[in-house]
């Protein structure tokens, strides 16, 4: 059984030994494969969530028709409803394992928040496009992506004060209300720029 972890400021006391299988899947979970970049880890994982969207609304156009109308014809022009469901029960199970994968990070790095840690900020990006319809045109999802990352960066209030929640919850926390300041401005951008006929084709 390992030691408890003491925090000290910025600091945790790392965990000693041998690393456990659970330790690397930690490791990679919160790495996302993009933690370790050199340059700019946190808009690596950003880029990591944007993906995880285009593939989770490309798979979803399986079921989906061109026009957005369900195909199973069982909830007839819900598209929206239903894909929106689907991202946010995938932001929700993201969140929650970042969770745990981050805190362990933190007792074998034996740092508060270390850079290498980016699945908060997939988290967050996800939630960036929860209220975005079905078929938004490619500059929402870039301006998603911007607007993320500008709340992720400038932290107004009270995302600061997230981060001092203990471990991954603090690390997660903060990510996650940067998401839903973003996800609101896009929406509204995205109601107030776009013309209805450019979601349905």
């Amino acid at each position: 059984m390992k030691p408890p972890v003491v925090t000290t400021g910025g600091f945790i006391a790392r965990v000693r030994g041998k690393r456990s299988l659970s330790d690397y899947l930690a490791l990679a979970i919160a790495t996302c494969g993009v933690g370790y970049m050199p340059i700019a880890p946190g808009t690596w994982g950003s880029v990591v969530g944007v993906g995880i969207y285009l593939l989770l609304r490309q798979a979803s156009e399986g079921w989906f028709g061109k026009n957005g109308d369900f195909k199973w014809k069982v909830f007839p022009e819900s598209s929206h409803l239903i894909f929106t469901t689907l991202l946010l029960i995938v932001a929700i199970l993201i969140s929650l394992i970042g969770i745990w994968a981050a805190t362990r990070v933190e007792r074998l790095q034996g740092s508060k928040d270390p850079g290498k840690i980016v699945i908060d900020e997939v988290a967050g990006q996800l939630i960036t496009f929860l209220f975005i319809p079905f078929l938004s045109p490619w500059w929402v999802i870039a301006a998603g992506f911007f607007l993320f990352r500008a709340f992720d960066i400038w932290k107004p209030y009270p995302i600061r004060r997230l981060e001092a929640l203990e471990s991954g919850l603090g690390i997660m926390a903060d990510d996650v209300l940067a998401g839903i300041y973003a996800a609101a401005v896009l929406s509204l951008l995205s109601i107030c720029l776009v013309p209805l006929t450019s979601y349905t084709g």
